[in-house]
């Protein structure tokens, strides 16, 4: 089982902000360059852990640049997704103009499009954009989830490469894997995997291993923020057969897996940066920064968990 183009543990990069509000982009490429060397293989950069509903568009351009230029040899994907099929072309070639890698696309949210038009807008998306794109599924947020079938379908899109899945079962994610592996990789693009038109990626760092024994390839993960090395080691550990380590890594970060998310993120991971000594700042309304007693409960978790 070899890596992706993208590798295996994909980070979902917080946005750095001033005490005024304003992004922090100095910060951002100091975050960008600590996650790498703490083993991230690709950064996503205005994802919804990056508060991107949040952000203005010239502000997210600037963060792709930031971050391109401050981690060049990594890999830099950028959220570009919206509920406009033309917003997001629109927005995507501006993102491509800054020298990303690759997009993030989610499904349209709010508007709750059916699944045949699902396919027309990421068909659309990829067709005008000359960049791989990973889709984004992730029905607790959009309103909207993107069925195996349609996944299957678009996977034959030749710069379609993948997928994240956040997803409250496992059983899409195994039947989409049955349904890549009866697709052929002939013709594809040199970042896909031979004998795979589209890679699975977890969207919750809970679901990595679970996800990995049905197909899927690495996670794009929040926790990397402050346990990169030991997801890493996780994973690997699983890839070489060694699945009784595997679980034994999954088990002793499970709580902070979850513990990050008792509240809305990316509040939490926001505090855990800051319990590590590396502070990027507060959050833009409508979310607020962590309470005192919330940031109490994560500090415990992650001595427990021992990434503190």
């Amino acid at each position: 089982m070899k890596k992706s183009g993208f590798g295996r543990l994909i980070t979902a990069m917080v946005t750095p902000m001033r005490p005024d509000g304003s992004v922090d982009f100095e910060r951002a490429g100091e975050l960008a360059r600590r996650l790498v060397s703490q083993g991230t293989d690709s950064v996503v950069v205005c994802g919804t852990t990056g508060e991107s509903p949040t952000l203005a568009q010239e502000e997210k351009l600037r963060l792709f640049q930031t971050v391109r230029q401050a981690v060049p040899e990594t890999p830099v994907v950028a959220g570009t997704g919206s509920n406009c099929t033309r917003s997001t072309i629109e927005f995507s070639r501006r993102a491509r103009d800054c020298g990303v890698d690759a997009l993030l696309v989610v499904a349209p949210y709010y508007n709750k499009p059916p699944q045949e038009a699902l396919y027309a807008h990421f068909k659309a998306v990829a067709e005008a954009v000359d960049l791989p794109i990973i889709l984004y599924n992730i029905p607790g947020r959009t309103g909207i989830e993107i069925s195996p079938a349609v996944l299957a379908r678009l996977a034959e899109i030749p710069n379609v490469v993948g997928v994240k899945q956040s997803l409250p079962t496992l059983d899409p994610v195994s039947t989409l894997s049955a349904s890549l592996q009866e697709l052929s990789s002939e013709g594809l693009p040199p970042w896909t995997r031979p004998g795979r038109a589209m890679e699975i990626y977890s969207g919750d760092d809970s679901a990595t291993l679970p996800m990995m024994a049905v197909g899927g390839v690495g996670v794009v993960s929040v926790a990397s923020h402050v346990a990169g090395p030991a997801l890493q080691q996780m994973m690997q550990a699983f890839v070489e057969g060694r699945v009784e380590e595997a679980r034994a890594l999954h088990l002793r970060l499970l709580p902070l897996f979850t513990g990050l998310f008792t509240t809305t993120n990316p509040i939490l991971v926001k505090a855990a940066l800051k319990l590590q000594g590396f502070p990027v700042g507060g959050l833009r309304l409508p979310l607020l920064e962590a309470t005192p007693q919330q940031e109490e409960q994560l500090r415990q978790v992650m001595e427990r968990v021992g990434v503190l």
